[in-house]
């Protein structure tokens, strides 16, 4: 009873900040709520008895992508007025990514819906041997494409920062 109040207070934190994220005007106070929410995520792992993703959580998207974030913050000056948008171009951009996140999700649902129940079944509620050792052989196993995938989307944002903070000489 009381981790089904605990999960639902921190869930409703999750969404609050999430909201607070998106909707500040001041950029420092967004990634300090961005800081929040996932503060509250790592809480919600911890109440999963993932300890590991929890101080995963705290390390990696807590500490080094917000330092990250404030470091694009301070560098890029957001000053200046706003360049005006063509509403009509960003919409359509925005319509396919809206379409391509839809058709995403639905072939999820219809995977997990194919997936055979047994199979989550037969998964040990506490691994012998524990949540890293766990977490590392999925991760380079059943996962390794999706990991290599992020790795390299990480890459890319990344070389794209260091174009967009360069000096034009």
């Amino acid at each position: 009873m009381l981790e089904s109040i605990v999960f639902y207070a921190l869930a409703a934190c999750i969404l609050g900040f999430g909201v607070l994220v998106v909707t500040a005007r001041n950029t420092v106070h967004c990634v300090l709520f961005l800081v929040a929410n996932f503060l509250c995520v790592a809480c919600v792992y911890v109440l999963l008895a993932a300890e590991f993703l929890a101080v995963i959580q705290i390390l990696v998207y807590a500490g080094g992508i917000v330092v990250l974030y404030l470091f694009v913050v301070m560098l890029v000056s957001l000053r200046g007025a706003p360049e005006p948008l063509d509403t009509g171009r960003h919409s359509r951009l925005g319509f396919i990514l809206a379409a391509l996140m839809l058709a995403e999700i639905s072939a999820i649902l219809m995977y997990s819906a194919a997936r055979p129940a047994s199979a989550v079944a037969a998964a040990p509620a506490r691994p012998e041997g524990g949540n890293t050792e766990v977490v590392g052989m999925m991760l380079y196993s059943d996962y390794l494409v999706p990991f290599e995938l992020a790795s390299m989307l990480l890459l890319v944002a990344m070389i794209g920062a260091i174009l967009l903070a360069r000096k034009e000489a």
